[in-house]
């Protein structure tokens, strides 16, 4: 049955319900609205400026119902179904937002907020491609937009293509200084190791009186770049200050937990991870009852967190793993019950030749790209690269991640099922969380750790001193034991490999590896990576 045609109101009502519209009075003109459909239940502007009224206060779900009777009255009317995709967005309707704009822009493609809406709620799906594309398209009317330009900033970051990003948020500040701008472009400078830069930003960001949430999210991301700078005093005070604003600020109480525990104030950094659920605090919890010898508190949140399934978190199996093994319990973690059977050792093919290119390309670019040091404990007598080297814009890296992007493919290929969670659960398609290189000198090592934040970790290396005949200096062991997690034991299984320059390794991210020191005058330089669950 074809639509009603809409009848139109009566001059001075509708004259009077628009001025309500237009001071503001939206519960008055939500009331006069109802009590105007009653008489004439197939007014369009009734149907319009009630879902404007609820739209208004917030009540989203019912302002998409009368912006759709608006809608089924006057199909045609483009303007009527941007009213009802921006009700959509709002409610969490999101996919059907989606499409309501798409409806408006086929029929009114030069209508710039409608490319931009759309834009934004395709961010939120993340379908990032099309986001960009609405961006694009919404910067193709409007080129000076400073929001555009900084949404657009924010999808070319998520994509990985940081030098795009920084590029867009810096011809949006050059329109207009915004705090939040500020703070995205210190995002990114960070991601690319550039920590001065990034400090930079985020203090510009501050001097810009950013609303509070952004401030407190500012100051915690300033502290994060001095901790990656080794500057810990600054670093707590940029945490204090975020929770000066919000005393509730997750990710100042979980950074101010990783200070604490890196300073070996265990019980502070067990309050510290008790204010938050952010990340991995949960499991940085269960660590550090152990770490206190806190065995029953254990115990009973192990068998908790285990109880909870799905068995994903690596760290958890760490914990299960070693707990287990000290007391000659069953490992009853299904995440992977044997994780020396799922370590790789193999050859990437265009890094091993003799004289590669591409190693000679990694090697040159890592020493001449613009990258900071991270500081970190564990690496003695050698340096650790700051930020995601996969976001870079080197093609030497952006090649290695290919390379290994299939590598990786082939190894899920051949995966166990028997290995547990860790094999029916791989990433079908491979995402890095991080990525970093690792150069050492004579007698640099590092202490047995995991990657907690990865599903798979990995090690490419580009340069490794030849060892001396009998000896296994410079090798990478793996095994059950580290952390310094309590032991009485001294039966802890490891298995020991020898890289040369074109090898990678990769291991399960739950269990411990380490470095042998190795003499000589050649450094052994690596990168290591990170494959972000699924």
């Amino acid at each position: 049955m074809p639509p009603r045609a809409p009848v139109p109101l009566p001059s001075p009502l509708a004259q009077d319900l628009i001025a309500l519209a237009q001071a503001g009075r939206w519960p008055q003109l939500e009331a006069q609205a109802r009590k105007a459909l009653g008489k004439h239940p197939e007014a369009l502007l009734l149907h319009n400026l009630l879902g404007s009224a609820l739209n208004e206060q917030g009540r989203h779900a019912a302002a998409v119902h009368s912006f759709q009777r608006a809608v089924q009255l006057a199909p045609q009317a483009p303007e009527l179904r941007f009213n009802l995709a921006v009700a959509q967005a709002a409610a969490g309707q999101l996919a059907e937002a989606v499409a309501s704009y798409r409806a408006v822009l086929a029929a009114r493609p030069e209508l710039t907020v409608a490319h931009y809406n759309l834009g934004t709620t395709l961010q939120r799906l993340g379908r990032l491609e099309e986001a960009e594309a609405a961006f694009r398209a919404a910067l193709v009317q409007a080129p000076e937009a400073v929001e555009t330009l900084g949404n657009l900033g924010a999808v070319l970051q998520a994509r990985g293509r940081l030098d795009e990003a920084i590029e867009h948020y810096r011809e949006a500040l050059r329109r207009r200084e915004l705090p939040r701008l500020r703070h995205n472009l210190g995002t990114a400078l960070r991601s690319q190791g550039r920590l001065d830069e990034a400090v930079e930003a985020f203090e510009a960001a501050l001097r810009g009186a950013p609303e509070p949430a952004l401030a407190a999210d500012t100051h915690t991301r300033l502290g994060e770049t001095r901790w990656d700078q080794g500057r810990v005093d600054e670093a707590v005070a940029a945490y204090r200050a975020a929770l000066a604003i919000d005393p509730a600020h997750a990710a100042a109480h979980y950074a101010l937990g990783v200070v604490a525990f890196d300073g070996g104030q265990l019980d502070a950094a067990l309050a510290c991870f008790e204010q938050t659920s952010l990340h991995d605090a949960a499991q940085r919890r269960l660590d550090l009852l152990y770490r206190l010898g806190r065995r029953e508190a254990f115990r009973t949140q192990l068998a908790q967190q285990l109880a909870a399934g799905p068995h994903r978190a690596p760290w958890v199996a760490t914990l299960s793993a070693h707990h287990a093994h000290e007391h000659g319990l069953p490992d009853a973690c299904g995440f992977c019950p044997e994780p020396f059977r799922a370590l790789h050792h193999g050859r990437l093919a265009p890094l091993a030749e003799a004289d590669s290119p591409l190693r000679a390309a990694l090697l040159r670019d890592l020493r001449e790209a613009r990258m900071a040091e991270r500081k970190q404990g564990r690496l003695h007598h050698g340096v650790q690269s700051a930020g995601h080297l996969f976001k870079r814009p080197e093609a030497s890296f952006r090649t290695l991640a290919e390379l290994l992007r299939g590598a990786l493919q082939a190894y899920r290929a051949g995966l166990d099922p028997a290995l547990g969670v860790y094999a029916r659960d791989f990433p079908a398609e491979p995402v890095f969380s991080g990525a970093w290189s690792v150069a050492m000198r004579r007698g640099g090592h590092l202490s047995a750790h995991i990657h907690e934040e990865g599903w798979l970790s990995g090690v490419v290396y580009l340069q490794v001193p030849e060892p001396p005949p009998g000896r296994q200096d410079g090798a990478i062991a793996f095994g059950l034991d580290g952390n310094g997690y309590p032991r009485q034991r001294a039966d802890w299984p490891e298995t020991v490999l020898q890289p040369r320059a074109g090898d990678v390794v990769f291991f399960p991210s739950s269990l411990f590896h380490r470095t042998l020191p190795f003499d000589g005058e050649v450094e052994r330089i690596c990168i290591a990576f990170d494959l972000a669950p699924a």
